[in-house]
């Protein structure tokens, strides 16, 4: 059995980063998309999900940029974020106990809504997006 913790440090916040996409990139609904976006860039991208982690979890500012930027033409619909979201959900249950594992549930609530709103609202509407 996994003695579950507190997550509190930048190792923590790999754990949950690494074992997190390693679910993704195993889900059928999501690897494809994930692969195809990222290809060959992974340690680059997990490297900048630590950070962004790391930022909104510990308070350490290590992330700067626009999380939806990279999102925006993604072909994603709201199934695809329920998914991301109960993998989230799963991975943070399995490994985590704590404040900031409610903190990252609302945190990944709300970008998987907002992203998904947003990215609908420009597949539905001729308007360029505000990158």
């Amino acid at each position: 059995m996994i003695q579950k913790k507190e997550i509190n440090s930048i190792e923590d916040i790999r754990l949950l980063v690494d074992e997190f996409y390693g679910k993704v990139r195993k889900d059928k609904l999501l690897k494809d998309i994930f692969e195809d976006r990222i290809q060959n860039r992974w340690p680059e991208h997990l490297d900048k999900m630590y950070r962004f982690w790391q930022t909104v979890l510990l308070e350490e500012h290590t992330y700067y940029g626009s999380p939806f930027v990279p999102h925006a033409t993604m072909p994603v619909e709201l199934e695809h974020f329920e998914r991301w979201v109960k993998l989230f959900f799963e991975t943070l249950d399995e490994f985590f106990i704590g404040e900031n594992v409610m903190k990252a549930k609302l945190q990944g609530s709300r970008m998987a809504t907002m992203f998904n709103s947003k990215i609908q609202f420009y597949k539905e509407n001729t308007t360029q997006a505000i990158l």
